[in-house]
């Protein structure tokens, strides 16, 4: 089984980060010094994808501008002799394939994949979701897809959460446990109440599926015209045609960057495991329990050189 496409819908409208996401888009919120964005492309090249299907909407362009070559930036950047500051964008621009579907009505996850059918065909295929940036010493996604080869199933990542946090995922029912990561999904139950939850296992940003599931939402699209398209319930479907779906546990750190506050732990944590960044920020955090923080010292929110 070779898994080689990748859907990444990105057309939501960002609403939690507006005014921010009123002219640039949440998917290009920064974390250090590259977009969120980045990140997710960055884990499917590593993860050995060769063709990616951004799924977008009118203000998204510059996601398509910042993975595209920028030759009159790139030659002022070698006059002085600082190119390499490009190096990393321009090998992944050319490492993979960059198709972008416009999604003109906001209906729903599944609505997103359904349009990007056509690029996928009769394959597996990724679904990764910007809002999940997950740093892992294994690519996420590449741990679902090594899951996919070697059971020949769909997989959809899970993280296990708190009660209090239930009622925010997709929670899986475990009609087999395989191993203490991999569990045989009976079925996702969308956004339960805690008392009605069959687990404490949520689906996260990750999935790969079989081009059955497109089928599942075709059968949607017939009887839901005007709707929104839920990925969950056409996951449901194609379980209930006997299609097995299996969930993994994925191995690394996972960061919701889908809302504010999400976001603003991301940044932190992402800077507290840089090797650059790390040391400094470390100290600055250690430094605001004390009498002598910024806060009292002010000549301490000037020293920011690394």
């Amino acid at each position: 089984m070779d898994v080689n496409k990748v859907i990444i819908p990105a057309a939501g409208l960002g609403t939690r980060f507006l005014p921010y996401s009123k002219s640039i888009p949440k998917e290009m919120l920064p974390l250090l010094n590259k977009p969120a964005m980045h990140y997710i492309v960055q884990e499917a090249v590593e993860s050995g994808i060769k063709h990616l299907s951004l799924v977008t909407n009118r203000s998204k362009h510059c996601i398509e501008d910042y993975f595209d070559t920028t030759p009159g930036l790139f030659s002022a950047l070698k006059d002085l002799e600082k190119e390499t500051l490009l190096k990393e964008i321009e090998k992944i621009i050319k490492s993979v394939d960059f198709t972008y579907v416009r999604q003109h009505e906001m209906m729903g996850l599944g609505h997103a994949l359904w349009l990007a059918r056509h690029a996928i065909g009769k394959e597996y295929c990724g679904v990764m979701l910007p809002d999940d940036i997950i740093f892992a010493k294994q690519p996420g996604l590449e741990q679902l897809i090594r899951v996919a080869r070697q059971e020949k199933v769909s997989v959809v990542a899970v993280q296990e959460v708190p009660t209090e946090c239930l009622s925010s995922y997709g929670i899986i029912s475990v009609k087999k446990q395989i191993t203490p990561n991999l569990f045989h999904v009976g079925h996702i139950v969308e956004k339960p109440d805690h008392k009605d939850a069959p687990s404490h296992l949520a689906v996260i940003g990750r999935y790969v599926l079989s081009h059955k599931i497109f089928n599942a939402l075709d059968e949607m699209t017939s009887y839901s015209v005007g709707e929104e398209l839920q990925l969950t319930d056409a996951i449901n479907t194609m379980m209930q045609s006997n299609e097995k779906v299996f969930a993994y546990k994925v191995q690394g750190m996972r960061y919701d960057i889908g809302t504010p506050i999400g976001w603003i732990k991301a940044v932190i944590g992402s800077a507290l495991q840089d090797k650059q960044y790390g040391p400094h920020i470390q100290r600055f955090i250690n430094d605001l329990g004390t009498s002598d923080s910024f806060v009292f010292n002010q000549s301490k929110n000037i020293q920011h050189t690394v």
